[in-house]
């Protein structure tokens, strides 16, 4: 990919038609979630630069994997269940960490990138919140 601020339209032109067949695609949470590891994953050739980086390669790629990773299983559960419902909470945190670890790299990363990044993370974790709320009933639930 390597343009950091690619636009999350541009980005969704560039998924494989069989890809965009899961059901899950039609989610904007998970795509939001895809696009972000693929920004991630961009953005470790930046922090691979700065030897005081090097460990946070691992920590931001698997945290931002995650997000995505978890959203799938959660589906795979059945949606609305208490299963699904505390599985996407912890895509939620998932997404959290990734916040945590770009603000713990931002020494490697120029502030518009950071920005940039932010609004992504931040959207993100609004569509995972709005979506919990909607599953209220099972909030509470094991």
């Amino acid at each position: 990919m390597s343009d950091a601020f690619l636009k999350f339209e541009d980005w969704e032109k560039t998924i494989p038609a069989f890809y965009k067949r899961d059901p899950l695609w039609e989610s904007l949470y998970y795509r939001v979630a895809l696009f972000l590891y693929d920004l991630v994953w961009d953005d470790c050739e930046l922090l691979q630069k700065d030897f005081r980086a090097k460990h946070n390669i691992a920590q931001i790629m698997h945290s931002s994997g995650s997000v995505s990773a978890n959203m799938e299983e959660a589906y795979g559960r059945g949606v609305g269940t208490p299963d699904y419902v505390r599985i996407i909470k912890i895509s939620l945190g998932e997404a959290k960490e990734t916040r945590g670890w770009y603000y713990r790299s931002r020494h490697a990363l120029s502030t518009d990138l950071l920005e940039h990044r932010y609004k992504v993370i931040d959207h993100l974790i609004s569509l995972i919140t709005k979506l919990l709320n909607s599953h209220k009933g099972n909030l509470g639930k094991k």
